[in-house]
C-alpha cells in the first residue's frame, strides 16, 4: 500500500494514443446511430486505442473500451485537402462504480493517410454512395437535387486522405490547462519543420514518471517540449481544486441561464447539455457542479455522452449528460424521454429549456447583479455573447504591472474605464453602456490587482491567471450564498446515538435533518425553493457526511472548508437562529482567495526534473513530420526504479508522509468515508452507464437496476409522505417523529408526480406518447374536470393535476390498476424491459400507491384555488318533528378556507341545491336559517350535508337545533361547523385513518333545562380541563406554520371549544328555575349588563379600570343584541366570546361578572363563578390568548359594526 500511495502522486496516470488500425481496415460504428445516406467522408468509422503507457497501474486500472469511447466518442472521421482540420482539445471523465473518478485530456488532430489500402477502400465506398445517389436522384418521387450531397467528394487521383488521431493523458486531478499545454506542444513538435530538442519519448517519460502532483496549498513547475507549464493546487482551507474556465459558461450561456442551470441541478432534475463542441459540454459540467460546493451531485454523470450509449437517456433516474450535436438536427428532432422533468441547454445557441414548476432561487435578483458585477470587472458581458472559443478566454485583463503601480500611486484614474489604453475602444463602450443600463457605477467595479510583494512576476501566463482569478472570484460569490442560507444548519441535525454500521443499516428508516423547524426559521421567499431541495439526495448526503464525521479530522475536505466559513459567518454575524430575514449579504472574502492564487503563481513552490535522454536504441525516436511517432514502449512501460535519474527523482519528491496525506486526502477514501460513500449510494439505483461493455445483457441488467430503483423510491416516498401526514399516529407507530408544513407537503406531492412521469415513461416505444391521453382512458370524470380549468396549459401540467385530483379522491391506485389491466394496451406502448411490464414490480408500485388511502390529502383544492367547483347542498330535518309542516323560506351561506358563498335560496319542497362557484377550499362553516313566513316557520334541523363534486369530498354540518320564534333560543339561523365524512361505501378500498374534524356542539350541551337529569354534569376540575385543552389547542394553532394551520373557528366553535369550554364555566352552579321554562346565559349576561349600565353603578366611585371593563363589556352586549341577525341566545352568546377573544378581553369580563351582585342571585354558593380563586385561576389561562392575533371568520361576525 505504502509503494502504491507513493506511486499514485504522479501527475499523470497514463499516454494514449487512438486513432485507425490499418490491420483491422475500415469498420462502420454501427453503435454511433449514423445515416448511412451521408457520403463516406461524413460517416464515423470505429477508433481503437493504438498504444498506452504503462501498461497497468494498480491504483486506476486501465479501461480500454472507456478511454477509447471518450478519446473519441464519434470515432474516427476522414478529411481531404479542401475540409478544415484544426486540432480539436476536449476534457472527459471515467466514474468507476465507487465513484472515483479519473480525468482525461485528449488531443484530436489529423494525419495524413499512407495506407493505400484504406485510400482504396474509401474510393470504393464512394463508388457505391455515388450510384445510390444516383438512382435516388432519377426516382420519380425524389425531391430537388440541391438536398443530395454532392458527388466525388473524394478521388484518389487528386486528394489527399487524412484520417483522425488523438494524444492523450490520464490524470489523478483535473489540472486542465497544464494537460492542454503538455498535448497542445507535443502536436506541435511533430508539426513543426524542425525536430524537437529532444525525443517525443522524453517528455512522455518525463510527464508520467518524474512530474508529482503538487501538494495543497503549493505550485509546480515542469517543461514542455518548447516552454514550461505552471499549476497550482488550492490549499486545504480554500474551495477545492477547478481547473476550468468559468468565463466560457457564462460567455455561452449568460448570468441567468446558467444561475437557471444551476437550481435545476440542486432540485436533481434530468439535464441534458447539448452541443457540437465536446469541450464546451465538458466545461459546462464541471462547472455547474462544481459551483454546487459544498454540495455535490449525487447521481448519474456522463458530460459527453458517447454515441453508443444514447440509450441510456431513457434513464428514469435525474442525471447530467452531454450529447454531441452534429451542427445540423435542431431541437424538435431529438426523442428526449419525460420532458417535463427535463433541462435541456442548447449551449451553442445560448437557448435553455426548463421543466415546469421550477422555484426561483433565493435572492436571484441580488444574487444575479453581484454575478454580473464580477463579470463585469473582466470584461464580460452578463448577458453572454455568442463568440466564445473553447479554449483559455481571452479575459481583458485591463491592467499592466505599471498600471497596476499606478494606480497606487494614485496617478491613474480610479474607473478601469478611464484608462488611456481603453479610451475610444469600442469594446469597452458597450461595456460601459450596459454598465448604466444594470445600475451599477462604473467607479464601483474593482479590477483584479496583484497583491503587493516581492514577487511580483507572475511565472503563469497572463490569461491562465486571469481565468483562475475570475473562477476563484464566481466560485466564492455562489459558496458565500450556501454559507448565509444554511449558517445554522448544525442546529436542525439529528445525531444518531447508534453506531456506525447501526446506522448505515437503518439509513431508510432515519430522518437525519429537523427539515419542518428549519423551513420554519426561513423568511417566506426562500420557502419554494428550499422545501423542494431538503428532499434532495444531495442535501441528505451532505448531512450524512455531516453525522459520520464528528471530528474535524474525519471531515471531508469541502465540509471541513464550508464549516469552517459557517463559524466564520456566525462569529462576524451574531445571527439569531428564530430570525426570519432575507437580507442579502454580499461575499467578503473575495481579496483573501485571489492573493492566495497570486502568490502561487508569482513564486513557483517546487520545479519538476527537466525532460532527458532515455535509454533508447540506436534508430529509436525518428522524427518524421506531419505523423505523431509508433512510441518506443520500452522506454515508456515502466518508471526510473534502477538508474541515476531515479537518485534525482527522489531529491525531486516531498516527504513520503505527505504525499500519503495527500493521497488520502484526494484521491482514495478511508474507512470513514467508505461509509460516507455508502451512504450516498442510498436511493441511488446506478450511478455510471458501464462503459467497458455494451453486449445485451449487461443493458438488460442496467434496466433491471433501474426498475429496482424506482420501486425502492416509490416504496421510500410512499412511506415518507404517509409518516408526515399521520403525524401522531406514526409516530404511537414508531416510525420517527412526524411533523409536515403546507410548503413540504405540496413539495412531496409535486416529487411523487415526478416519479410517476419517471415510471410511465420508461421504455416507451415513441418518447412522444403523451401520458395525459393514458389517463383519460382510465377515468373519464376526472379528466373532464381537468380539461375544464383553464389556467393549465400544457398536457403535462393536466397529467399532474389529474394525478393530484386522484390522490384526493382516494382513486390513484385504482385507476392507474384499470389503466394497466389492459395488456394489449402497455405492450403495444412499452418495450420488455419497461417497468410497467415488470408484473411483480408493478403490483408492488399499486400497492403503495393504495396506502394513500388511509389519510385525507387536499393536494388538489390547496393548489387550484381559482377553478369554478360545483357543490351540492342537501339540507336533512328531523325525522320525527317536523319537514313537511315546515312553511318559511330556507336559505343557506357556505364557508370555506378560501372563500364563502353568498346566501343561496334552498327550495323548501326539496331542501336541495346545486350550484358551482370559486373553489372554497376545506369547508369550514355553514350559515343555515330561514326568513320566518307562513304559518309554522319552526323548522327542527338536523344537519346539513355539502358535496364537492369535483374531489367528492362530503362535509357533514351536525345541527340538532330549532329554527323559529318562540322555540328552543328563538334563533332563526346557526352556525354550524362540520366534520368531513369518512367515506363507508363497500367500494372504496380502504378507510381514511385521519381524525375528523370537530363538529357543531349538539343540543344537549346548549339547553338549561328544569331537570337536573337532563344534561351531563362536569365538576370544576373536568370544566378547569376543558378550558386549559381549549386554549392550548389555540396556542398550538398559532406556534405552527402558518400555511399548515387549519380553521381557527373549529378551535373557537367547534365540539370542546372555546365557547364550550366557557358553556360550562358559566353553567356550573347555575340556580334551577321555579317554572317550566328554559334559562339561557344570556338571560344572565343581560342582566349583568344592565346592572353595570344602572345609574346607581355609574354614582358609585370604582377605580378607572373597572369602568373601562364595565363600558367594553356593554359597548360589546349592545352591538351583539343590535345585530340584524336572527342567531338566538346561544348564538349570540358564540359571538360574544368569538369578539372577547379576539379583542382579548375575556379575562376583563371574567373577572368583572364574578364580582356582579347579579352572580350572587343567579348562582349556588358552590359556582365555579363565584370561587374566587378558581376565577383567578380562569383569568390567568385567559391572559395567554393576549399573545396571538385571533382573525375571526366572516362568518362568525357577520353584522358587528364593532
Amino acid at each position: 500500500m505504502m509503494s502504491s500511495s507513493f506511486s499514485s502522486c504522479r501527475f499523470a496516470d497514463y499516454f494514449v494514443v487512438c486513432g485507425l488500425d490499418t490491420d483491422t481496415g475500415l469498420e462502420p460504428d454501427e453503435l454511433s446511430g449514423e445515416n448511412f445516406e451521408q457520403s463516406p467522408l461524413r460517416r464515423t468509422f470505429k477508433s481503437k486505442v493504438l498504444a498506452h503507457y504503462p501498461e497497468n497501474v494498480e491504483w486506476s486500472p486501465f479501461d480500454q473500451d472507456a478511454v477509447g469511447m471518450l478519446c473519441m466518442p464519434k470515432g474516427l472521421s476522414f478529411r481531404t485537402q479542401a475540409d478544415p482540420r484544426e486540432p480539436q482539445f476536449h476534457s472527459f471523465i471515467i466514474t468507476r462504480e465507487d465513484g472515483s473518478r479519473s480525468y482525461g485530456f485528449a488531443l484530436t488532430f489529423y494525419e495524413e493517410v499512407t495506407s493505400k489500402q484504406i485510400c482504396s477502400a474509401m474510393q470504393t465506398l464512394y463508388h457505391m454512395h455515388n450510384a445510390e445517389q444516383y438512382d435516388i436522384l432519377h426516382m420519380p418521387s425524389a425531391g430537388p437535387p440541391a438536398s443530395l450531397q454532392r458527388f466525388n467528394s473524394y478521388d484518389i487521383t487528386r486528394d489527399t486522405l487524412y484520417v483522425s488521431k488523438c494524444i492523450c493523458l490520464l490524470a489523478p486531478m483535473a489540472f486542465q490547462q497544464a494537460c492542454r499545454k503538455v498535448l497542445e506542444q507535443l502536436h506541435q513538435a511533430i508539426t513543426s519543420s524542425q525536430p524537437p530538442p529532444l525525443p517525443l519519448e522524453s517528455y512522455i517519460f518525463n510527464v508520467l514518471y518524474e512530474v508529482p502532483l503538487p501538494p495543497a496549498g503549493r505550485s509546480l513547475k515542469f517543461s514542455g517540449v518548447y516552454s514550461p507549464v505552471v499549476c497550482q493546487r488550492p490549499s486545504t482551507s480554500e474551495l477545492p481544486l477547478f481547473d476550468f474556465p468559468l468565463s466560457d459558461v457564462f460567455q455561452l450561456l449568460g448570468v441567468e441561464n446558467v444561475l437557471q442551470l444551476f437550481t435545476c441541478a440542486l432540485l436533481e432534475f434530468q439535464i441534458l447539455l447539448y452541443s457540437q463542441h465536446y469541450q464546451r459540454l465538458m466545461t459546462v459540467a464541471e462547472s455547474i457542479t462544481a459551483l454546487m460546493f459544498p454540495f455535490q451531485w449525487q447521481h448519474v454523470y456522463v458530460p459527453i455522452l458517447p454515441a453508443s450509449l444514447q440509450h441510456f437517456l431513457d434513464a428514469p433516474v435525474p442525471y447530467l449528460m452531454g450529447l454531441h450535436s452534429n451542427g445540423q438536427d435542431d431541437r424538435s428532432k431529438l426523442e428526449l424521454p419525460q420532458e417535463a422533468n427535463l433541462c435541456f441547454v442548447d449551449i451553442d445557441n445560448h437557448f435553455i429549456e426548463l421543466p415546469e414548476d421550477l422555484p426561483q432561487f433565493p435572492s436571484k435578483l441580488e444574487f444575479v447583479q453581484e454575478i454580473s458585477e464580477a463579470l463585469l470587472a473582466f470584461g464580460i458581458p452578463p448577458e453572454g455573447s455568442s463568440c466564445c472559443g473553447d479554449g483559455v478566454p481571452k479575459l481583458t485583463g485591463f491592467r499592466s504591472c505599471d498600471e497596476v503601480s499606478d494606480r497606487r500611486n494614485g496617478n491613474l484614474a480610479g474607473s478601469p474605464f478611464n484608462s488611456f489604453r481603453l479610451k475610444d475602444n469600442e469594446t469597452i463602450a458597450r461595456l460601459q453602456a450596459l454598465v448604466k443600463r444594470t445600475g451599477i457605477k462604473p467607479n464601483c467595479l474593482l479590477l483584479p490587482t496583484i497583491a503587493p510583494g516581492p514577487y511580483q512576476k507572475v511565472q503563469c501566463e497572463e490569461d491562465e491567471l486571469q481565468t483562475h482569478l475570475l473562477n476563484v472570484r464566481l466560485r466564492e460569490i455562489f459558496a458565500n450564498r450556501f454559507t448565509q442560507m444554511f449558517a445554522d444548519y448544525e442546529v436542525f441535525v439529528i445525531q444518531s446515538n447508534q453506531d456506525k454500521d447501526s446506522w448505515f443499516s437503518n439509513r431508510d428508516q432515519m430522518q437525519n435533518f429537523d427539515k419542518a423547524s428549519f423551513l420554519s426559521d426561513q423568511p417566506e421567499p426562500y420557502l419554494p425553493f428550499l422545501s423542494r431541495f431538503l428532499e434532495t439526495q444531495t442535501f441528505a448526503s451532505f448531512i450524512d457526511s455531516k453525522i459520520l464525521c464528528h471530528d474535524d479530522e474525519d471531515k471531508e475536505h469541502t465540509l471541513q472548508v464550508f464549516d469552517t466559513r459557517v463559524d466564520k459567518v456566525r462569529m462576524l454575524n451574531v445571527r439569531t437562529p428564530t430570525l426570519r430575514t432575507s437580507m442579502y449579504q454580499k461575499c467578503t472574502n473575495i481579496d483573501e482567495s485571489e492573493k492566495a492564487i497570486e502568490m502561487r503563481v508569482s513564486k513557483i513552490d517546487h520545479t519538476a526534473l527537466h525532460p532527458h535522454l532515455l535509454d533508447m536504441k540506436i534508430g529509436q525516436g525518428r522524427y518524421e513530420p506531419g505523423f505523431f511517432p509508433r512510441l518506443q514502449s520500452d522506454v515508456l512501460s515502466s518508471g526510473p526504479t534502477g538508474n541515476k535519474w531515479a537518485k534525482r527523482s527522489t531529491a525531486a519528491h516531498w516527504r513520503l508522509r505527505d504525499k500519503q496525506r495527500q493521497h488520502v486526502e484526494q484521491l482514495y477514501l478511508d474507512n470513514e468515508q467508505k461509509h460516507i460513500q455508502e451512504a450516498r449510494s442510498l436511493g441511488a439505483s446506478i450511478r455510471q452507464p458501464n462503459l467497458s461493455n455494451l453486449s445485451p445483457s449487461v443493458i438488460a441488467q442496467t434496466n433491471w437496476k433501474f426498475v429496482e430503483g424506482l420501486l425502492k423510491e416509490c416504496r421510500n416516498k410512499t412511506k415518507r409522505m404517509l409518516v408526515e401526514k399521520m403525524g401522531r399516529e406514526a409516530v404511537e407507530l414508531g416510525h420517527g417523529e412526524g411533523s409536515i408544513t403546507g410548503v413540504e407537503e405540496n413539495t412531496l406531492i409535486a416529487s411523487l408526480c415526478d416519479l410517476l412521469e419517471r415510471i410511465w415513461s420508461h421504455g416507451l416505444q415513441v418518447k412522444q406518447v403523451n401520458c395525459y391521453m393514458l389517463l383519460i382512458r382510465c377515468d373519464l370524470h376526472t379528466s373532464r374536470h381537468i380539461q375544464n380549468i383553464g389556467e393549465i396549459k400544457t398536457d403535462v401540467g393536466k397529467a399532474r393535476a389529474w394525478v393530484r385530483l386522484s390522490m384526493e379522491k382516494k382513486l390513484l391506485s385504482r385507476h392507474l390498476k384499470q389503466l394497466l389491466s389492459d395488456e394489449e394496451l402497455t405492450k403495444k406502448l412499452y418495450k420488455r424491459y419497461a417497468f410497467l411490464r415488470c408484473d411483480d414490480e408493478k403490483e408492488q408500485f399499486l400497492y403503495h400507491l393504495l396506502s394513500f388511502n388511509a389519510v385525507d390529502y387536499f393536494c388538489f383544492t390547496s393548489v387550484f384555488t381559482t377553478v369554478l367547483i360545483p357543490y351540492h347542498v342537501v339540507v336533512i330535518p328531523s325525522k320525527k318533528l317536523g319537514g313537511s309542516m315546515f312553511t318559511a323560506n330556507p336559505w343557506i351561506c357556505i364557508s370555506g378556507e378560501l372563500s364563502e358563498t353568498v346566501v343561496l335560496q334552498v327550495p323548501k319542497n326539496s331542501l336541495e341545491i346545486t350550484f358551482e362557484c370559486q373553489n372554497l377550499g376545506k369547508l369550514t362553516t355553514v350559515q343555515v336559517g330561514h326568513d320566518n313566513s307562513g304559518l309554522y316557520a319552526k323548522w327542527l334541523v338536523e344537519c346539513v350535508m355539502v358535496r364537492n363534486e369535483v374531489t367528492g369530498h362530503t362535509y357533514k354540518f351536525p345541527c340538532g337545533r330549532w329554527l323559529g320564534k318562540g322555540v328552543d333560543d328563538g334563533s332563526l339561523e346557526r352556525i354550524l361547523v362540520g366534520e368531513l365524512v369518512t367515506p363507508t361505501s363497500e367500494n372504496e378500498e380502504r378507510l381514511c385513518r385521519t381524525p375528523p374534524m370537530q363538529q357543531s356542539p349538539s343540543m344537549i350541551r346548549r339547553l338549561v333545562t328544569i331537570s337536573p337529569s337532563s344534561k351531563p354534569k362536569l365538576n370544576t376540575g373536568q370544566i378547569q380541563e376543558a378550558v386549559g385543552e381549549a386554549i392550548n389547542g389555540i396556542v398550538k394553532h398559532f406556534h405552527k406554520p402558518e400555511k399548515e394551520r387549519s380553521s381557527l373557528s373549529l378551535l373557537l366553535c367547534g365540539e370542546y371549544g372555546l365557547v364550550w369550554a366557557l358553556e360550562q364555566v358559566f353553567l356550573h352552579g347555575f340556580r334551577t328555575p321555579r317554572l317550566f321554562k328554559n334559562v339561557f346565559i344570556w338571560d344572565f349576561l343581560e342582566r349583568a349588563q344592565a346592572h353595570f349600565e344602572s345609574p346607581e353603578q355609574r354614582e358609585l366611585e370604582q377605580d378607572e379600570n373597572w369602568h373601562t371593563r364595565a363600558h367594553d363589556f356593554c359597548r360589546f352586549m349592545r352591538a351583539v343584541n343590535s345585530t340584524p341577525r336572527n342567531i338566538g341566545k346561544d348564538g349570540k352568546f358564540q359571538m360574544l366570546v368569538c369578539l372577547g377573544a379576539r379583542d382579548h378581553l375575556l379575562h376583563h369580563w371574567i373577572a368583572l361578572l364574578s364580582e356582579c351582585p347579579i352572580t350572587v342571585q343567579m348562582y349556588e354558593d358552590t359556582a365555579m363563578i363565584k370561587d374566587r380563586v378558581l376565577v383567578n385561576s380562569l383569568i390567568r389561562v385567559l391572559q395567554t390568548l393576549q399573545d396571538f392575533n385571533i382573525t375571526l371568520e366572516a362568518s362568525l361576525t357577520k353584522g358587528i359594526g364593532i
